[in-house]
């Protein structure tokens, strides 16, 4: 929510916030790593593809998944990054606010959203994980139930950073 805005569709503050842990250019800052369309290499080797909103379903389709036949409606990640060393996939929603509004609601569904990704990949038979990058608003003692119920559904969420080591991605010596 931008400050003293209205609306989540005109807001600012959550695209740039988006843009400081797009996956990609995260990842490019690290030494060793290049990404070349979803594809992500370190040192030379593909360890992941990432993918955001729509890119997701190409992926799918890439792989022989037909998503209506799995679920009824379109999902559309923030980010998600295939770690192919695990065969997990990443789902990775960024949450941003500023004022108390609708995304204090939105962390409670990721039990349900993480099942839908499930669906999606069993076929497959990929590992699904689902992550929330949080900004420091959502370290008020008024959200300690909710962070604690994201941590009961075995979801995960961390504060302004994405941890390489927990996706399994390789850590760049410093």
């Amino acid at each position: 929510m931008k400050k003293g805005g209205i609306g989540g569709g005109n807001t600012k503050t959550g695209l740039i916030y988006e843009g400081q842990v797009d996956l990609a250019t995260f990842l490019t800052q690290h030494k060793g790593y290049t990404v070349e369309g979803v594809n992500v290499f370190y040192n030379g080797e593909l360890v992941a593809q990432t993918f955001k909103k729509h890119q997701f379903y190409v992926f799918l389709e890439n792989n022989g998944i037909k998503w209506r036949e799995h679920i009824s409606c379109k999902l559309l990640p923030d980010n998600c990054i295939y770690v192919i060393i695990n065969n997990t996939l990443f789902i990775i929603e960024v949450k941003v606010q500023c004022v108390a509004g609708s995304v204090d609601e939105k962390l409670q569904t990721c039990d349900f959203k993480k099942k839908q990704y499930q669906k999606l990949l069993s076929q497959l038979n990929i590992e699904v994980e689902y992550v929330y990058i949080l900004s420091d608003w959502f370290r008020q003692s008024k959200y300690k139930d909710v962070l604690d119920y994201i941590l009961s559904v075995r979801c995960q969420y961390y504060f302004n950073y994405i941890p390489l080591h927990k996706l399994g991605l390789p850590v760049p010596e410093e």
